[in-house]
């Protein structure tokens, strides 16, 4: 196998990184199942921390056919994730969120093991509810209500980027761009169950590019194509003998983003397609201040995107 093919497929499995959704608290009531950091109603501030160990096994190429690594290979990522909440007002909040990723790979004879900040997130959003929509029976139609949220995140590029002084697409633990995510989350709750819909549509700023991978090229100015996520989950929530609570959330997720453009033409080898199924068990005690999460994700189809499976382990404190 040729160095660039190496070089090529190697930059398909990476992209992972960046579209891993770390599963944070964020129910009305403590202690929920949406995929965004978000505070409690109640909450004035929270710390959030989780570790995702990944593993790779083939991926999707641009027909959506599986491709399994070449014999030997190994390749896997560690993931630190930090996050912090907080309240601006009664429907206002912002969070922000840093990786730290750790990269392990055997590839096609090749061995690599880096790591380094990945790219952050920081959002604001806006509560449009004034009051807790949990409840535990329908009396009308006003009970059905949802939680729902507006949000904005903005991804930063404080990740090493394939164009910037990387020795070669193992290196890397950020995409090199910025993008603006419009995002809509609806919740409800009718205890013991809920569920949650969530979408969102992302814009990448372009940007200028003289150096690929260590190596200059000739200026050129390239983007990416607007990302669309969809996810729907449902929940079931069991009280423990000290009046905390488990929940059990099944999740979907697809996700998509169109081919990019180069000098404004289409980058035919853009774009990509995933979809996931995740199972995610998460702790709250009574308080509602402390909440644990274990969430076990896997890539189920894709195109140009690495066949994962992702296991989660998170912890969040709230201050009320």
């Amino acid at each position: 196998m040729q160095k660039n093919s190496v070089f090529i497929n190697a930059a398909v499995l990476l992209v992972a990184l960046f579209y891993s959704q770390t599963g944070f608290s964020a129910s009305c009531c403590g202690g929920g199942s949406a995929s965004s950091l978000l505070l409690p109603k109640a909450g004035q501030m929270m710390f959030d921390l989780s570790v995702d160990t990944e593993q790779y096994d083939g991926f999707w190429n641009s027909a959506g056919q599986h491709v399994s690594d070449p014999e030997g290979s190994d390749l896997s990522q560690l993931r630190i994730n930090a996050g912090i909440g907080y309240r601006l007002s009664p429907n206002w909040q912002v969070s922000l969120v840093v990786p730290y990723v750790w990269n392990d790979n055997q590839y096609a004879g090749f061995e690599t093991q880096t790591n380094g900040v990945g790219d952050s997130v920081a959002s604001i959003w806006y509560e449009a509810f004034d009051v807790i929509t949990c409840v535990y029976k329908v009396n009308s139609i006003a009970d059905l209500k949802p939680s729902i949220y507006y949000g904005l995140s903005l991804t930063v590029p404080t990740g090493v980027s394939p164009y910037g002084d990387v020795a070669n697409s193992f290196d890397i633990t950020g995409r090199g761009f910025y993008r603006l995510d419009a995002s809509l989350m609806m919740e409800k709750t009718v205890f013991p169950w809920n569920a949650s819909l969530q979408l969102s549509h992302g814009v990448y700023v372009e940007r200028p590019v003289n150096r690929e991978y260590g190596n200059y090229v000739e200026p050129y100015d390239k983007n990416l194509g607007d990302r669309q996520l969809f996810t729907l989950s449902f929940g079931y929530t069991d009280q423990t003998e000290k009046l905390g609570t488990l929940t059990y959330t099944l999740a979907y997720a697809d996700l998509s983003e169109k081919a990019g453009e180069i000098d404004g033409v289409i980058d035919p080898t853009g774009g990509l397609e995933k979809q996931s199924l995740s199972f995610t068990i998460a702790f709250s005690n009574f308080d509602k201040d402390k909440i644990y999460k274990l969430s076990y994700n896997k890539a189920t189809d894709g195109k140009n995107f690495p066949a994962t499976d992702v296991l989660t382990v998170g912890a969040s404190y709230v201050f009320y």
